[in-house]
C-alpha cells in the first residue's frame, strides 16, 4: 500500500490526474478545509481540475506510511493560487484508508488559515481562520468543481 500512495503522488507531481485517479477506489472519499466532503466521482474530478489549472506547480511528499488497512503521508505543493496569482506553499498531512487494493478514504489536513493567508492575502490573514471563511470557500470551490465536471462531461 506505501507503493501506492507514492504513485498517487507521483502523478501528482506530474500533475497526471489519471495515474491519480487510478489509485483511488470507485467509492472513495475525499476531504480536506478547502473543498469539504467529495465522494466518488467529485474526488477524482477535483484532481482532475486542479491538475489541469496548476500553474507554477511544484510537489514533494514524503513520510509514507502504510498497512493494508491505512496510511499516512506528508506532502507539501508551491503554487500560484489562480485567483489572485499569489504564491502559496502548503504543507499538508495525509490520511488514507484502503480497500480492495485502492485507496477509498484519503483525507488531507492543512492549516486553512495559513493557506488563505498567502492564497488572498489581508483579506486571507483577517478572515481565513473563520467559520465562515471556511464555509464560503468550500461552496465556491465546488461550484468551480460543478462547473468542471459539466465541461468534462
Amino acid at each position: 500500500m506505501k507503493q501506492l500512495i507514492e504513485t498517487f503522488y507521483t502523478g501528482l507531481s506530474e500533475l497526471d490526474p489519471d495515474k491519480m485517479v487510478s489509485c483511488y477506489h470507485d467509492d472513495v472519499v475525499f476531504e480536506d478545509p478547502g473543498f469539504g466532503k467529495l465522494e466518488g466521482d467529485r474526488a477524482k474530478g477535483m484532481w482532475r481540475m486542479l491538475c489541469k489549472n496548476a500553474t507554477n506547480f511544484k510537489v514533494e511528499f514524503s513520510q509514507v506510511e502504510a498497512n493494508e488497512q491505512k496510511g499516512s503521508a506528508h506532502w507539501e505543493a508551491w503554487y500560484s493560487f489562480s485567483k489572485t496569482g499569489r504564491s502559496v506553499h502548503n504543507s499538508i498531512d495525509a490520511e488514507f484508508e484502503f480497500k480492495d487494493g485502492k485507496i477509498i478514504k484519503h483525507t488531507d489536513h492543512f492549516n486553512l488559515h495559513r493557506w488563505a493567508s498567502q492564497a488572498i492575502g489581508w483579506k486571507g490573514k483577517l478572515l481565513g481562520g473563520t467559520g465562515f471563511f471556511k464555509k464560503k470557500l468550500i461552496q465556491q470551490t465546488n461550484r468551480m468543481l460543478d462547473k468542471f465536471m459539466a465541461s468534462s462531461a
